[in-house]
C-alpha cells in the first residue's frame, strides 16, 4: 500500500484549504491523504481519498485554559506553546497518535512552526509551505531547516532578497497553487457585475484574513477621481467620521470576485497570497497597500511585489486626494501585464504534485527484494 500524506492546515483565512485542495486532486489516485484541520468546512471539494480530521484550534481558548502557567517564558524555537491549553494536547495527540499507526511519507505543513518540528521530533520528513515576512526567528529557522523540502506558492522571482542557495535548492516555486488563475472575459465579466462598458472602475479588494480596509480613506479617494466608479469587495472597517461621495459602493462578500478582478481598470487590493494570484492572473494595473500580519508578511511581500515590477505599492491608504491622485498615476503608468502574467505557472497544482511524489521517492525508495537462494544456487541440492 502506498504510504500517506498527511496535511496540517491553518484555518485562518481560505488561501491555505484552498492551496490543500489543488494539491489534493493533482496527487497520484493511490496516494492517501490525511488533512488536519480546526475547521472542516473552509475546503474546497476534495477527491475521495483525501480525509480531514478535526482538531482543536492551536491558538484560539475554548475556555479551559489554565491561566497559571503564564509566567513561564516560551523558548525562541516556539511561537504559540502556552501551557496549560487541554486544546493543543488534544491536536498534538491526534497527529502524533497518526504519525505512529499511518507511517507517512510525508507531512505537509501549511502554517505552524510547531506542527513542522513536532513531525520532525517524532521522525516524520516534513515539508514546510513558505511565506514571505521578517521569519528569521529561531521558530521558522528551526521549520525550514528541518524540512525536507519547502513549497512556496508564487513565483520564484518573489523570492526575498535573504533566502540562500541552500535554502532555494530546496524549494519548489508554483505560481498560482491553489487559485483559480482562468480570467473571465471583461466584457461579459462587467455585464455580469453591472458595469457598463464605457466606465472606468477601481476595485478595492480585501481578502478573509483581516478586518479590511478603513472606509475614511477610500471615500477621500473616490473624491480624488470622481468621473471613476469605485465598488469594494470583500470587509471595510465603518468610520463614523467617513463621508463617502455617490461613486462608492459597498458590495461585501461576493461570490464572483474574479468578474471584479477582471471587470476592473484598476485594483486596489491588499496583498493576501489569493489575492496577489488573482490579480497577477489577470494583469491588471494594482495598488498594492499591505495590511498587517504577523511577522510582517504582507509587507515583505509588497516589496517583493515591487522589486519585481508588478505592482505599484504604498505602505497605507494615501491619506490625502493628492497622494491618492500621484499613487493611482503611478499604477497605471507602470502597468506590465506581461510581467505580471509570467508570475502564474501553467500548471502550479501539478507540478507541486510531481515535486511531493519525488521527494517523497528520495526519501523512501524501494527495498529491492531478497532474491530466491535456490533459484540463484548454480548448484541446487538434489
Amino acid at each position: 500500500m502506498t504510504r500517506p500524506f498527511g496535511y496540517f492546515v491553518h484555518h485562518q483565512g481560505r488561501g491555505h484549504a484552498e492551496r490543500c485542495a489543488a494539491i489534493a486532486h493533482a496527487l497520484p489516485v493511490d496516494r492517501p491523504l490525511t488533512i488536519f484541520s480546526a475547521r472542516d468546512d473552509i475546503f474546497p471539494t476534495l477527491p475521495a481519498r483525501a480525509t480531514v480530521v478535526r482538531i482543536p484550534s492551536l491558538f484560539e481558548p475554548s475556555g479551559n485554559e489554565a491561566t497559571t502557567a503564564d509566567w513561564v517564558p516560551t523558548p525562541s524555537t516556539l511561537h504559540c506553546a502556552p501551557l496549560g491549553w487541554p486544546g493543543i494536547r488534544m491536536a498534538m495527540a491526534t497527529m502524533t497518535r497518526w504519525f505512529a499507526d499511518a507511517d507517512p511519507a510525508l507531512m505537509i505543513c501549511d502554517v505552524s512552526a510547531e506542527v513542522a518540528q513536532l513531525a520532525r521530533i517524532c521522525s516524520v520528513p516534513h515539508v514546510k509551505i513558505l511565506q514571505h515576512g521578517d521569519r528569521s526567528d529561531a521558530g521558522h529557522r528551526a521549520a525550514y531547516d528541518g524540512a525536507a523540502g519547502l513549497l512556496a506558492p508564487f513565483h520564484a522571482d518573489l523570492a526575498q532578497p535573504e533566502w540562500d542557495g541552500a535554502m532555494l535548492s530546496r524549494t519548489c516555486f508554483a505560481g498560482g497553487l491553489g487559485v483559480d488563475t482562468r480570467i473571465p472575459e471583461r466584457e461579459l465579466a462587467r455585464q455580469r457585475i453591472g458595469v457598463a462598458a464605457d466606465e472606468e472602475m477601481i476595485l478595492v479588494m480585501a481578502g478573509g484574513g483581516g478586518s479590511g480596509f478603513a472606509q475614511a480613506p477610500l471615500g477621500v479617494g473616490a473624491r480624488s477621481r470622481p468621473a471613476a466608479r469605485w465598488i469594494t469587495i470583500g470587509p471595510v472597517v465603518r468610520d463614523w467620521h467617513a463621508t463617502e461621495p455617490a461613486n462608492i459602493e459597498h458590495r461585501g462578500w461576493v461570490d464572483d470576485a474574479a468578474d471584479y478582478v477582471a471587470a476592473a481598470d484598476l485594483v486596489i487590493a491588499s496583498t493576501g497570497n489569493t489575492t496577489c494570484q488573482q490579480i497577477l492572473a489577470a494583469a491588471r494595473p494594482w495598488l498594492a497597500v499591505p495590511e498587517w500580519r504577523y511577522f510582517d508578511e504582507q509587507h515583505r511581500k509588497a516589496q517583493a511585489l515591487a522589486a519585481a515590477g508588478v505592482a505599484c505599492v504604498r505602505p497605507h491608504l494615501p491619506s490625502s486626494a493628492d497622494a491618492w491622485m500621484q499613487a493611482i498615476g503611478e499604477a497605471l503608468a507602470m502597468h506590465r501585464p506581461a510581467r505580471q502574467r509570467a508570475m502564474i505557472a501553467d500548471a502550479p497544482a501539478t507540478e507541486a504534485a510531481l515535486w511531493l511524489e519525488e521527494l517523497a521517492a528520495r526519501l523512501w525508495p524501494p527495498i529491492p527484494v531478497a532474491a530466491d537462494p535456490v533459484a540463484t544456487d548454480p548448484f541446487p541440492s538434489i
